[in-house]
């Protein structure tokens, strides 16, 4: 691979420490992307861990298959959105592993493509599908949405302040078509910032509303916890706040015995507990990674263990 479409893993050690991979162990990455985690699990779980290795993205999967075909242990990898995570993981056998983890973050080789239209920085169709094949593109959505509700798109999954502004920019300057036109048209009427490229947040919001990321999370955290053997443990890392916070807010919640509101007097919700929390705060990246892989600056890997 070239240094510039390199997908680096973040938090690597950490990840691998968080799920106590160990010889012979069953694990699911989730979340395939340039194949660096799921290398190194198969390594710790040499000579006869399994693997499966998920992603929405076919191409990462067949990168990642070719990356990974000559190291040890047993392994599979499939084309699916993590959404369907039980009933994938059930189809090949991995209905009871020991670790599961999600990583959320975009891969260096899909913000590299530029005919994907994830990046700012390279000029190509506003598309931002994790998978290709199907649904809408940010073009669609930038095209098609009424400024309103663009502009909410905007501060729902960028939390961009100047949300109202860029819509009615955008409305006025209709079609966008390239990844380019818009970024180029977000800094021409909002000005620059000081830490990040005035174009982040937008296409932040864009990429999570056209492959409905939020609502994916939400959906796969607890079949990721409903594949866990008691002491199997789950790891994700989020790269924002909205993602983060879900996870933060799911792991809190079945951690405990009652999530009845507090003003109840006695506990009517039945819920039991069914993982314990290992971090209590996220782990993040240590300068010398960020320094490494600037790209690590935002991670945060929250890890809960099955009881």
């Amino acid at each position: 691979m070239s240094e510039s479409t390199e997908h680096i893993p973040v938090l690597l050690q950490q990840v691998l420490d968080g799920l106590q991979v160990r010889a012979g162990g069953r694990y699911v990455d989730a979340t395939l992307g340039g194949g660096g985690h799921a290398a190194a699990v198969l390594e710790a779980s040499a000579p006869d861990g399994q693997l499966l290795g998920i992603d929405a993205d076919p191409e990462a999967v067949e990168f990642a298959r070719s990356a990974l075909e000559r190291l040890p242990g047993h392994m599979q990898v499939t084309a699916a959105n993590f959404r369907e995570l039980k009933a994938t993981a059930a189809a090949r056998g991995f209905d009871a592993v020991d670790g599961v983890l999600l990583d959320l973050g975009i891969s260096s080789r899909q913000l590299a493509r530029s005919e994907r239209g994830f990046s700012f920085e390279r000029n190509g169709p506003l598309d931002m599908r994790l998978d290709p094949r199907h649904g809408q593109t940010a073009a669609d959505l930038v095209n098609e949405l009424p400024e309103t509700e663009l502009a909410n798109l905007l501060w729902r999954y960028g939390e961009e302040r100047q949300s109202r502004r860029i819509a009615r920019a955008i409305v006025a300057a209709r079609p966008v078509e390239t990844t380019g036109q818009l970024a180029e048209l977000i800094a021409r009427n909002i000005g620059r910032r000081e830490k990040i490229h005035p174009a982040t947040r937008a296409f932040q919001a864009l990429r999570i509303a056209v492959n409905d990321e939020l609502g994916a999370l939400a959906e796969v955290l607890p079949q990721a916890r409903d594949l866990l053997r008691p002491g199997g443990r789950l790891a994700v890392i989020a790269f924002h706040s909205l993602e983060d916070r879900l996870v933060k807010q799911f792991f809190q919640r079945e951690a405990q015995d009652c999530i009845c509101p507090p003003e109840m007097p006695a506990c009517v919700c039945g819920h039991r507990a069914t993982v314990r929390l290992i971090t209590r705060k996220p782990i993040r990246p240590t300068e010398e990674e960020m320094a490494r892989n600037p790209r690590s600056r935002s991670a945060r890997l929250r890890i809960a263990q099955r009881l």
